[in-house]
């Protein structure tokens, strides 16, 4: 019976943060995230495209993966030393909005250079079909054939997104300074990839629109 009991109350409670969810979203204010993320455009840029590769590109990106990672940040289950502060006081509506901001902003179209042939042909290979013989799935069956995410998974958008940013992202994942993806599966894919690897769909990844 107690078991019974904590199996509800364990649903109930996922059930619920799935509908508090649904609401912040449903209510997400984008000109309220305007305001909001006024110090956010020094490294993402007025249009949510950065200037530099070290820093993500956040427009067009799936919303929900964007207030998730503010949340984690702001919660201290993501570390950005350069992020330090920012959003400590937002709250849970405040990250939905922020993120409604960037989220409805076009998406980068980025173009890779083809002077290096093969590269783009394993990062294409890697991202359409990944590496049975490594145990790497296709980065396509989260993130889709076009790059776009799916938002009801929080799976993020990858296509247009700076090479030098995704790699340095792979690394996180890889080395483990980064695991806040679900039950860490990020993790444990980009640890199977070598340097050459995280190149290659980097590379690919810019250029896919």
């Amino acid at each position: 019976m107690r078991k019974l009991l904590a199996s509800l109350a364990i649903t109930m409670g996922a059930v619920g943060a799935a509908h508090a969810q649904t609401d912040y979203q449903a209510n997400a204010d984008a000109s309220a995230g305007q305001q909001l993320s006024q110090t956010c455009v020094a490294c993402h840029g007025q249009q949510g495209i950065s200037p530099s590769g070290a820093f993500p590109n956040l427009a067009g990106q799936q919303m929900s993966y964007l207030a998730k990672q503010i949340m984690d940040i702001r919660d201290g289950r993501r570390m950005v030393p350069q992020m330090a502060g920012m959003v400590d006081n937002f709250s849970d509506q405040d990250a939905w909005d922020a993120a409604a901001r960037f989220a409805r902003q076009d998406a980068n179209l980025g173009q890779t250079s083809d002077e290096d042939a093969e590269l783009l042909a394993r990062g294409e290979e890697l991202y359409r079909a990944g590496d049975m013989s490594k145990g790497i799935p296709a980065c396509s069956a989260c993130h889709t054939p076009t790059g776009v995410g799916i938002g009801s998974a929080v799976y993020p958008g990858l296509s247009g997104q700076h090479a030098q940013y995704t790699v340095s992202t792979l690394q996180a994942f890889a080395s483990g300074d980064r695991n806040n993806s679900p039950n860490n599966m990020m993790g444990d894919i980009a640890s199977k990839m070598s340097d050459s690897d995280m190149e290659a769909v980097a590379n690919y990844l810019l250029g896919l629109n």
